[in-house]
């Protein structure tokens, strides 16, 4: 059970926003660091069997906010609704995906679809970061069908700056942080959701195990 307090959690998600609108600023992502837990987990889902994946704070500075978020200059990704539950240390987060680039007629070009990040949210123990609350796991969606099209439009348009074309030549099992799902280093789902802390609904079906729930 989380002993985070609502104005805690409150706080932490307003300095989440305001970190964020700096890397939004600079194009640098890596400022986002610093949120996380020495020994957190963030990842997400590109196809049933390419994941990505980074384990603990240097591989997410690394890898996932920085050669995943290299080139995404002008991008914005603006939280238009949040859920919290202080009692579970969690907040879900849902962003539109924005590119900054305008089309003939004016208009941005946006990934559609619904995208968001949610957050396991803790208080940190023993050591240099002790106290403070940081992200403890991190699990992103987005729609990736509506990402390749949305790609496809702005090259089409022949407005795709530099650094994005750089960027979207980076893919594939190669690239650090990016898995096959049999060789993820943590869970698709969060580590203690996945471990059944969370469960709110009795599964059923063949891989049930018996009495589960009793």
């Amino acid at each position: 059970m989380s002993t985070i307090t609502r104005a805690e959690l409150e706080e932490f998600w307003e300095g989440w926003l305001a970190v964020n609108r700096e890397a939004e600023r600079t194009g640098d992502w890596r400022v986002l660091a610093e949120s996380y837990a020495v020994d957190a987990n963030y990842g997400w889902m590109y196809s049933h069997d390419e994941h990505f994946m980074a384990v603990g704070r240097d591989q997410i500075r690394d890898w996932a906010i920085g050669i995943e978020m290299d080139g995404f200059d002008g991008w914005h990704y603006d939280y238009v609704c949040a859920v919290m539950d202080e009692a579970k240390g969690m907040v879900v987060g849902f962003w539109k995906q924005r590119s900054g680039i305008l089309d003939d007629s004016g208009k941005e070009f946006e990934i559609l679809g619904i995208g968001g990040s949610w957050f396991g949210v803790e208080r940190q123990g023993p050591g240099p970061d002790e106290g403070k609350l940081m992200i403890a796991w991190q699990r992103d969606w987005f729609d990736m069908p509506s990402t390749t099209h949305t790609f496809m439009q702005i090259l089409e348009s022949g407005k795709a700056p530099e650094p994005l074309l750089k960027r979207m030549s980076v893919f594939g099992h190669e690239v650090p942080g990016h898995y096959h799902l049999a060789d993820l280093p943590s869970t698709v789902w969060p580590p203690p959701v996945e471990a059944g802390e969370y469960v709110t609904q009795v599964p059923t079906g063949p891989e049930a195990t018996t009495g589960a729930g009793a």
